[in-house]
């Protein structure tokens, strides 16, 4: 008989449960399937935004939008196209009755359980396909799924030692990004890192005012030239850009902040004539700094070990 076993909902960075529907089924198969939960639910900011586990007699199916992931299990004959309707039913009425904002933040396991409800109820529905609306339209989903298939993940990728670290950009045939990489937590904030981040953001501002200034030398003299002003707002925006990647995770982030780093160098040659070598030294200095924090504050290696 083809069904929804269970299903639930996982935040993507940390995979921290936030709802979850019960199971009675004590069988090895499902005993084993919890843990491929576990373990998915782990490597979710590493994976593309639809997958699907085969492993033997049931399918892990699941689905990551906005930093919140949608994951069933299901029997190996359940259809495909109507276990991604209730996946998407899920994400949509999720999305519309909790804040973001509260997703976000929350910090204990199950804090949205008054969802469970809503789960239960959407299961008994697409367990019981004649009790199904006869006017459901599977046509779009039957085409999404035909144009951007999920991401097949073998049980063999899951017993690897690495994880999912090996599954690339290339791998994936469907949007071509592993779109959940944004929300990787990065390691906690130092006190050199503090205080990178307050002197980028200080010759951001200086930037701006000398900026402002160069704006009003222009108006009142024609002979001004334009691109110092140009110049100016090119730094400030380069020093707001290493505040962000220092905060932030972003693919290509150490590439990123090089290169915005080279590009205050730039700006700083430019500015030669307006500027006295200690101020060009603290700009180019600054802006090294800032560079090696980003470089030092790397991603957390290991997500919280909750219990899924």
């Amino acid at each position: 008989m083809s069904m929804i076993l269970s299903a639930s909902v996982v935040r993507v960075r940390d995979g921290l449960p936030l709802s979850a529907s019960t199971d009675y089924d004590q069988s090895t198969g499902m005993q084993e399937c919890r843990k491929y939960f576990k373990m998915l639910s782990k490597k979710l900011s590493q994976l593309p935004d639809r997958c699907t586990l085969k492993t033997g007699q049931y399918n892990i199916n699941f689905i990551s939008s906005l930093g919140v992931s949608y994951m069933m299990l299901c029997t190996e004959n359940y259809p495909s196209v109507l276990a991604f309707c209730f996946l998407d039913e899920l994400q949509k009425e999720f999305i519309t009755t909790y804040n973001m904002m509260k997703t976000n933040t929350a910090i204990r396991p199950y804090c949205f359980i008054e969802f469970d409800n809503f789960i239960q109820r959407t299961k008994q529905r697409y367990n019981n396909t004649r009790s199904l609306s006869t006017k459901m339209n599977l046509a779009d989903m039957q085409t999404e799924i035909k144009l951007r298939p999920p991401y097949q993940i073998s049980v063999s990728e899951l017993g690897s030692a690495n994880g999912f670290s090996h599954i690339s950009v290339g791998e994936y045939k469907g949007t071509g990004k592993i779109s959940a990489a944004p929300h990787q937590r990065l390691e906690p904030v130092t006190l050199p890192g503090i205080v990178s981040f307050v002197l980028s953001l200080l010759c951001g501002a200086l930037n701006l005012i000398r900026g402002f200034h160069a704006i009003e030398s222009l108006l009142q003299n024609d002979g001004e030239d334009f691109s110092y002003v140009i110049a100016f707002f090119l730094g400030t925006a380069a020093c707001l850009y290493q505040c962000y990647l220092f905060v932030y995770y972003t693919g290509w982030r150490n590439a990123k902040s090089f290169l915005t780093f080279g590009l205050i160098c730039l700006c700083n040659m430019y500015l030669y004539e307006l500027r006295n070598l200690w101020q060009l030294f603290f700009h180019v200095t600054v802006g090294a700094f800032a560079t090696l924090q980003i470089r030092l504050r790397q991603p957390q290696g290991k997500s919280p070990d909750y219990n899924v």
